[in-house]
Parts: C-alpha cells; structure tokens; sequence
C-alpha cells in the first residue's frame, strides 16, 4: 500500500488474535500501518498446510489480513470461514486455503500476500517475519528442548529462552525497509515466546530495531498464560525480551489499571492465569516508562483490550514524536 504524505508510520510486530484485536482499532485513525507477523505456528489448518505445501503458516497471516481489511462483512466473513462437515476440508479455513493457492501459483508467499491484500482492500502493509518455513524450539530451565510452536506451552514449564531453525534466516527486505522509516515501533500484545519473539528471533529485523531511533512500545499482556508466562510479572515479560534481543531497548510500557471482574477472574484461574501485575520499580530500574491505563474490555466473559482506546494511546505517542534516544 503507498504511503500518504504526513502521516506516522507505525510498525507494530507480533501475531495472534491480540495483534488482530489492536489493528482492528489502529486503522480506524489516519496513520500508515505496516503489521509484521510470525510465521512460527505449526498447529491446526496451518500446520497442515505447510506441511503439505512447504510454505510459511498462513493463519496469523490471514487474521491481521481480515483485521485491516476494508471490505464487506460478508466477505471478511468468507475469508474467515472455517470448513467444519468434510472430512478433507475440516479445520481448514477458507482464507488459509487462498493464500495456499496464491503461494503455490506465485511461488511466492510475500507475493501471495500482497495480491490478497489488494483483494480484501487492507488497510496498510502485512509482511511476515519470514518468508520461508521456520521451527519455533524452546529451551526449559530444567534444560529439555521442545520443537514446535504448538507444543511449547503444553509443557507446563517456566521457558528459559526460545530459538529458531534454521538460524540463518532471512527477513524480507520490505521489513527492514518499514523498521527503519518508522515513527512509532510496537510490540504485542500477544503470546510472549509464541507470537512475538519469534518475530525479534530473525537476526535483521533485530539488528533493524535495536539500530532504529523511533520509540519503541510494549503493550503489555492482560493475563498471564499458562504454559508461557504463569506468574510472570510486566518486568519478567520485558526482562525477557531483552534477554532474546541482547540489549535493551523497550522505551515505554503500556499497562492496564482496571481490575477485571470477580467472576472473570475466577474463570482465568481455572485455567491457571491471571492479571499481570506491574512492578512498577522494577521497570523504572530497566529504563522503561510506564504509562497505566484503562485499555481493557470484557466481551463474552473475556478480557481484551480495548483496541480503540489503545490504538488512540499509540497514535498520540507517536504524534508527540518521543525519541528513545
């Protein structure tokens, strides 16, 4: 998508259902957006996918595309649609199986996803962190490594660190290009070793973000995850993405002040998460600012975030033009 004159570029990286909820509410204003996905999963529609057609997981990639699309809800509704009566198509989704057929027609994932893009009329830039197969493998503090994105958090263990195979790859050129021109970087919210480090993993796109001079902002999770972050605090989630990136790099925090309800919370517990607390001395130490908010919603008995208030945030940030240097 070309750029409009005068308006920030935001780059926001990360994957999952939080990255598409952000970008819901982040193109409702007028900035430039470029969304750098994972390409990490290997569970369900995707993970059969690429393994039947040796192309990078399409189903991250296709929520943020349904996200910043700027179409008719019965065709977002389409692109989303999951197969569920046949046996052959079960589990698959329509939008997955697009972008499949481009890739193999193409020969080009980039490409694929840049020809559905202007199909579904999206409303910025999507790019994956790969454009080729990558594994995602973690390493516990009791030392046994774990391959695949979809098992590492059924394991139930505290994860020292999270690598990828091959450890050469490469990130595309469009995405060092987009890191570099941005105003604003943004980081989640998302699955912290699952959805948004793998993204930080690709050596140039490290390089790219810790040489860039625009700030930085982690929107911090909600709730803590079981399998990834089980009572792990907002410092022990930036803690760790600064031990992956080698430097720090973090300029501010985006947190959450508003309590969710009893019964919500009851919910969470039985599934061994709950709301992540902010130490907020300890982040202070790691350089960071910390900005509180009230950004969260409940929809369905869920908490999410409030994507409007938080992309409201994250545009004035960027307006207000703050270096981290």
């Amino acid at each position: 998508m070309s750029r409009s004159k005068g308006r920030k570029n935001i780059v926001i990286i990360g994957g999952g259902t939080g990255l598409s909820t952000l970008l819901r509410g982040l193109k409702k204003f007028p900035v430039d957006i470029t969304a750098i996905v994972t390409v990490a999963d290997d569970g369900g529609s995707s993970g059969r996918l690429g393994d039947d057609y040796s192309i990078p997981p399409p189903g991250d990639i296709r929520k943020v595309m349904a996200a910043l699309s700027e179409v008719e809800p019965l065709v977002e509704e389409m692109f989303q649609y999951r197969f569920s009566n046949s046996p052959d198509l079960a589990g698959h989704s329509l939008g997955n199986l697009m972008l499949t057929a481009l890739t193999d027609i193409t020969g080009d994932f980039s490409h694929a996803i840049r020809e559905m893009s202007r199909v579904l009329n999206v409303n910025g830039t999507v790019l994956p962190a790969a454009n080729q197969r990558i594994t995602l493998h973690a390493e516990l503090e009791d030392g046994t490594i774990v391959t695949g994105e979809s098992k590492i958090p059924t394991y139930n263990q505290r994860i020292y660190r999270v690598f990828l195979t091959p450890n050469d790859v490469q990130a595309l050129p469009d995405a060092i290009r987009a890191i570099q021109k941005a105003d604003l970087i943004v980081f989640g919210p998302g699955s912290l070793y699952t959805s948004i480090l793998p993204n930080l993993l690709v050596e140039d796109i490290k390089k790219a973000i810790l040489a860039s001079s625009a700030p930085n902002v982690y929107v911090c999770n909600l709730m803590t995850q079981a399998g990834e972050t089980q009572d792990y605090s907002a410092a022990d989630h930036v803690r760790a993405l600064m031990m992956h990136m080698g430097a720090p790099f973090i300029h501010t925090i985006l947190l959450n002040t508003d309590e969710a309800p009893a019964d919500v919370q009851r919910a969470y517990e039985e599934e061994q998460s709950k709301p992540v607390s902010y130490d907020e001395s300890r982040l202070i130490q790691l350089g960071i600012s910390v900005v509180k908010k009230d950004i969260a919603t409940i929809r369905e008995g869920a908490i999410r975030h409030d994507a409007y208030k938080v992309a409201e945030w994250l545009v004035a940030h960027a307006e207000n033009g703050v270096s981290r240097r």
